[in-house]
């Protein structure tokens, strides 16, 4: 990727680029900006910069899985030889600490925005006119600041349903999720997808007993179905209840308890009593109050219409990340900053590919794919050969104590093509990254079958799954 400083034309502006919201889109667009030559200034309406990955997402729920990890390791150390007794979960230090790892990052993007020179404005910021941002500070006092480009990278709220009325107290999101005072003796999570999934393992880590409720027939209904019948298998084995197919009629909240009243997929009606509800149905984009319509930029079911590049129907105003739809992945809004600002300063980066972008669920066993599903292919006309290597045959997944899941390989038959990649195991989230460059490169089955794996590794699943769609795996 090319860093040369680009010429920039002299006007009156304040600042040449403003990016209003600090989330992994808007800072790392911010640095770019700057590196680019482009005297910029980044928006923030928080007390610390980082957005919702950094302080209330990604990084902090990482943070209490890996807890959770650890208590799975500990309550099955006997299996390695090695006895633990008297075992206990200090649950307020448990949330601490996620707290802690937030705000550690939280101050490195503080240092990377001193280090680049970049402007910071703390306050709400909302477009006034199309060059123009006015920002309003926790007092009440305001300011306006011109910019030649407007960067939109607000990010996403929660959804909310009608007849489950969040009051951040019994029935809650993902941010109260993250910072309970106590750990709940029982919780219902709406909502199978990955904020869904990722708490119901945490929580049931820690004791509590969970119950999830999804309208779709799947545990992560985008994945592939493969792939969700196998988290499905494992979350039995956890003792992790769910009810798929099910449509969830109404919460209410008595004293402090919540009764969910679901639809079972066979119509039969059911009351869910418990400590909390969690709502985890999705996103939508953070497009109120922050001035479009002022200015006319259009949108879209919730989100914000943009092109390629992130270019709205305005001049010189733009949005990137989960604000402007898509996948909603931090890494995407990151790569479309990167590619807005690049064009901006005339470079030449090509269009984003969804299905080069890999998507991860960090429960444990933790699920990863790139691309097409084998439905999806299907659907679009494809002759598939497909491979498959389970964990359980893995010599290193055997030695780690972590066979539970496997690797699936779709590949275009007329072509060797891979088309997806699918992994649900110990390593999927780490081991995803090789296949997104098998994609890139447009890698066929011979070419990944014949790259050479380090032994034992868990990658080598990888490479046994290219020879198996061709019927020469080897250790299976």
């Amino acid at each position: 990727m090319s860093s040369h400083t680009v010429s920039i034309p002299t006007h009156t502006y304040n600042f040449d680029v403003a990016i209003i919201g600090s989330g992994p889109g808007g800072y790392e667009t911010a640095i770019r900006a700057a590196q680019l030559g482009f005297k910029t200034c980044i928006i923030e309406k928080e007390p610390t910069l980082g957005g919702v990955c950094l302080n209330w997402g990604c990084i902090p729920t990482k943070s209490l899985l890996k807890n959770a990890e650890m208590i799975h390791a500990l309550k099955h150390a006997d299996t390695f030889g090695i006895k633990v007794d008297g075992m206990s979960i200090d649950f307020p230090r448990v949330i601490k600490r996620s707290r802690d790892v937030a705000g550690q990052m939280a101050k490195g993007v503080d240092y990377l925005m001193k280090k680049n020179k970049i402007t910071v404005k703390k306050g709400y910021g909302k477009l006034a006119a199309p060059h123009e941002v006015e920002i309003t500070g926790d007092d009440g006092a305001s300011e306006k600041i011109s910019a030649l480009h407007i960067i939109i990278a607000t990010g996403t709220k929660a959804k909310s349903l009608p007849t489950v009325p969040v009051d951040r107290k019994r029935i809650i999101t993902s941010y109260e999720a993250m910072i309970l005072p106590e750990k709940p003796d029982t919780l219902t999570i709406i909502g199978a997808g990955a904020i869904g999934v990722e708490f119901a393992y945490f929580y049931n880590a820690v004791g509590t007993k969970v119950t999830i409720v999804e309208y779709l027939p799947h545990l992560l209904p985008n994945e592939d179905e493969e792939i969700s019948t196998l988290l499905e298998r494992e979350y039995k084995k956890q003792e992790i209840s769910f009810l798929l197919g099910a449509k969830v009629e109404s919460a209410t909240v008595e004293g402090d308890k919540v009764t969910t009243v679901v639809t079972d997929a066979n119509g039969n009606r059911k009351e869910l009593v418990s400590d909390y509800a969690l709502v985890a149905i999705g996103l939508t984009g953070n497009i109120e109050n922050i001035g479009l319509e002022t200015v006319g930029v259009e949108t879209e079911r919730g989100f914000i219409k943009v092109d390629a590049f992130g270019r709205t129907n305005v001049e010189g105003v733009y949005a990137i990340g989960d604000v402007a739809g898509g996948m909603l992945l931090a890494h995407k809004a990151s790569v479309e900053g990167i590619h807005c600002i690049e064009k901006i300063a005339g470079l030449n980066p090509q269009p984003i590919d969804p299905m080069e972008i890999p998507a991860c669920t960090y429960c444990q066993p933790s699920v990863a794919h790139i691309g097409m599903t084998e439905k999806q292919a299907r659907e679009k006309g494809y002759e598939l050969k497909i491979g498959r290597f389970p964990f359980k045959a893995s010599g290193k997944a055997t030695a780690a104590g972590e066979t539970a899941g496997m690797v699936k390989l779709i590949f275009d038959a007329k072509y060797g093509e891979l088309l997806g990649a699918h992994i649900i195991g110990h390593e999927a989230t780490e081991m995803i990254a090789s296949l997104g460059i098998a994609k890139k490169l447009e890698a066929t089955a011979d070419w990944i079958h014949n790259t050479v794996h380090a032994h034992p590794t868990f990658s080598e699943a990888v490479k046994e799954a290219a020879a198996d769609a061709y019927g020469e795996a080897i250790n299976i």
